[in-house]
């Protein structure tokens, strides 16, 4: 194992370079400060921020998306702080698939869930028309009311069977909040996120013979291209119920760094457990060769960086990208896919069409999106 020496991640002004140095050090990278005029700080330039290798890929996770990052507002509970999960959810079958899988992770990282669920206003949808603008306010307001209501007693029911499973065992005894918001579910998750911070966001998804029909332009791919946080997709069909039954993670990857942030999150994430992991090159249009020398130089850096986990390399054709990944599950069953999500929005035109798309509409697989 070399040295963890340290490197240079930035070059700032002092102001900025201490703003850095806060920001990284309030997320448990060690940081220091090099070329600083003790005499005249503030007149310093080119101060540099230096961290230990070992730590590049977190540092670079929270450089790279100060969005999530600056200002972290985690939740409090019992007076401690401590990021939550957040399950958005609409009373389905496959929503207890989400809750469960969501319990499991959240019993393993000391956290808490929040179930959110998000009613669209019948008159906001343009379902309901009014011509007399009294009628309509009063109309309105009753069925707002009227809504609000149902989804905070079906709400109630729900956490109700939750708690009694937990009772019975079937279920680790985490702590549930709960919130009723009234929107579109897409943007109210999303803004939901941005205000709490969830350490993750889990969302059930139908079966693939149901999602072709029922899902495109739904919900869940929405947030898919358009949240900031990490998000795993649970389909209802799935066998899944907790961490220890990953075995095999897919990565897909470009070759380039924001692969390293998303399996570094990942690594983070199930910090105890051993899993193969098989990082699939998909070439992009311009670069549609193998790229077998970057690769195996991929591989080579993550296993050394992240020994629980044992790596091989695959390829996929732009052409054939569904019947490709199906010839690497009939060798090894795949438990969990993974799939950088770029920053700046532009997720939903990374592969075209939209690779997490894909699959997402063809696979009973969970899927764990990482922004970076």
């Amino acid at each position: 194992m070399p040295d963890d020496r340290l490197i240079t991640v930035a070059i700032h002004t002092y102001d900025h370079a201490v703003a850095l140095k806060n920001l990284l050090e309030s997320e448990g990278v060690n940081a220091v400060l090099q070329n600083v005029n003790l005499s005249h700080p503030a007149v310093s330039s080119g101060v540099r921020v230096r961290i230990h290798e070992s730590d590049l890929p977190l540092a670079l996770r929270i450089i790279e998306n100060t969005d999530i990052f600056d200002s972290l507002k985690s939740t409090e509970v019992d007076g401690a702080l401590n990021p939550m999960i957040l399950v958005p959810i609409d009373f389905s079958d496959y929503s207890v698939k989400a809750c469960d899988i969501a319990l499991h992770l959240a019993s393993r990282h000391k956290t808490h869930i929040t179930l959110l669920n998000t009613y669209l206003d019948p008159y906001l949808s343009g379902n309901i028309q009014l011509s007399d603008s009294l009628s309509y306010d009063i109309a309105e307001s009753e069925m707002r009311r009227t809504l609000d209501a149902e989804a905070r007693r079906l709400m109630d029911e729900f956490i109700r069977k939750l708690r009694n499973r937990m009772k019975l065992n079937e279920i680790p005894p985490v702590k549930i909040t709960s919130e009723i918001t009234e929107g579109v579910p897409e943007e109210a998750i999303t803004e939901y996120a941005k205000e709490n911070k969830p350490q993750l966001i889990v969302m059930g998804t139908r079966g693939k013979g149901k999602k072709e029909k029922e899902l495109i332009g739904s919900v869940t791919a929405e947030v898919l291209d358009s949240c900031r946080f990490p998000v795993l997709t649970v389909p209802e069909s799935v066998n899944l119920s907790k961490a220890d039954d990953i075995k095999h993670v897919v990565l897909f990857s470009n070759l380039d760094q924001e692969d390293i942030l998303a399996l570094d999150a990942i690594y983070r994430f199930f910090s105890d457990e051993h899993f193969n992991v098989t990082i699939v090159n998909v070439p992009d249009k311009k670069h549609s060769k193998s790229g077998r020398q970057a690769a195996d130089a991929l591989k080579g850096y993550c296993e050394l960086h992240y020994p629980r986990f044992t790596f091989t390399v695959a390829d996929l054709s732009l052409s054939s990208i569904v019947e490709d990944f199906n010839a690497i599950q009939q060798r090894q069953p795949v438990d969990l896919i993974a799939v950088p999500n770029k920053k700046k929005n532009i997720f939903a035109r990374l592969f075209n069409p939209s690779l997490a798309h894909r699959l997402l509409f063809h696979s009973d697989i969970p899927m764990m999106v990482i922004p970076v």
